[in-house]
């Protein structure tokens, strides 16, 4: 099994570099910009001691992959699982770049978190692994230097304690300068309104935007869902708002199945109090997990972990429409049978760019001391979404290419104009 996982992380590295070379061989970049955006800036390991609730000390190991900040300070999710590592870190990290730079956003790419499984540690015991992390990337993030957010089994919460934790160490009349070190905190800790479903709903922004372009009409359409986290639900949501009905979920507990649709507002209350699983849901019937992606539907939307669709799935996918709702779900050679196949596949740097414009937001509204209506913040983030998907459709036709190396060529053409413009110091 650590072989496969290991396997996985690699393959997500590089797919990213194989997508960052394709773009940048097709829009001819700088080769001296190309070798700056082809490693990362840093890379930092902590390891860390915490005592557990019954006096154990147990030592932890954290990571933060800081990409590229050209265009501004990094920013990218925390997660908290067992594949995280310095190789999943840079993938992802990289990404962050690409997705800030095409959204249009003062950013740069980062990414990070803790190699742990949550479950299995106590509320009290997840803060303070949390707390000494935060102590332990100490000056390496900042509110203008890098911007940590929430992702996998990170939420609020956890973005309360690194806030609280990071301000603590400045001085007391700096403190309350210092609490947007992080986005996504509760609302009333200077949380954004909406930045719990910003991602979802960037999804579905764009999955709305692919339909105009089309001429689709989204009510009555079937969509199927791999991951019913904050992403899988809130997208389910949006969509059905839509008139879309929801007929398959996936998850590590296994794949439910509902012909005439599932419920998505049941469904989440389910998972609510069924450890965060979907399985044993009673509106629906169990199918193999092998039959999940060659269901009958018009839209999927992987909401999960990377490289699900691969060479070995992707022949069997019969929707119009894959939106990445995860990073990096499709892998190289899975695409390519898609686009061959005439799929369309709306890459996620585009797709899932919902959150961090969410947590710009956030991000202004703490710098601003200001509190922007709910209504307010879906509106800005369906406005840079669908300025982004504009950007990516122009790109793919002005290079004749497809939409995920448009959307690279876009978020690249950005960056090189920066450096072009400031240089190279010294």
């Amino acid at each position: 099994m650590e072989n496969v996982e290991k396997k996985k992380k690699t393959g997500m590295y590089d797919n990213v570099l194989k997508q960052f070379n394709h773009a940048a061989d097709i829009m001819k970049l700088d080769k001296g910009i190309r070798k700056i955006l082809g490693s990362t800036n840093s890379e930092i390991s902590v390891h860390f001691p915490v005592k557990m609730d019954d006096g154990r000390i147990e030592v932890f190991n954290g990571y933060r992959v800081q990409h590229n900040n050209a265009l501004g300070p990094y920013k990218g999710g925390l997660r908290f699982h067992p594949t995280v590592d310095i190789t999943a870190a840079r993938a992802l990290a990289i990404w962050m770049t690409w997705k800030s730079a095409l959204a249009g956003l003062p950013y740069g790419g980062g990414k990070g978190g803790v190699s742990i499984d949550p479950s299995k540690y106590s509320e009290a015991e997840l803060e303070r692994i949390t707390r000494r992390f935060t102590y332990s990337l100490g000056e390496n993030i900042g509110p203008d230097v890098d911007i940590p957010a929430p992702d996998v089994n990170t939420n609020p919460q956890i973005m309360a304690w690194i806030a609280d934790t990071f301000a603590s160490t400045k001085s007391p009349s700096t403190r309350m300068l210092n609490l947007h070190v992080v986005t996504g905190k509760p609302v009333g800790s200077g949380g954004l309104k909406g930045r719990d479903r910003a991602t979802g709903y960037g999804v579905v922004a764009s999955i709305k935007s692919w339909a105009k372009l089309k001429g689709i009409d989204l009510s009555g359409k079937r969509f199927i869902v791999q991951g019913f986290g904050n992403v899988g639900y809130w997208a389910s949501y949006f969509m059905e708002e839509l008139g879309a009905k929801l007929i398959a979920v996936q998850d590590a507990s296994g794949t439910i199945f509902n012909e005439n649709g599932l419920d998505t507002e049941k469904l989440h209350n389910h998972v609510g109090n069924n450890k965060g699983m979907i399985a044993g849901y009673p509106e629906s019937v169990k199918i193999e997990n092998s039959e999940f992606f060659a269901l009958d539907c018009d839209v999927i939307i992987p909401a999960a972990l990377g490289n699900q669709i691969t060479e070995a799935n992707a022949h069997l996918i019969k929707a119009k429409l894959i939106a990445e709702g995860a990073n990096g779900p499709t892998d190289v050679e899975g695409e390519k049978i898609l686009l061959e196949r005439g799929v369309d596949i709306i890459p996620d740097i585009l797709c899932n760019a919902g959150g961090v414009t969410g947590s710009y937001y956030e991000w202004l509204q703490n710098k601003r001391s200001e509190d922007y209506h709910i209504d307010t913040v879906l509106r800005m983030i369906s406005e840079k979404l669908e300025q982004a998907f504009e950007r990516t459709v122009n790109s793919a036709n002005k290079y004749d290419t497809d939409w995920r190396t448009g959307a690279y060529i876009a978020a690249l053409e950005r960056i090189e104009q920066t450096y072009r413009e400031r240089g190279v110091f010294p």
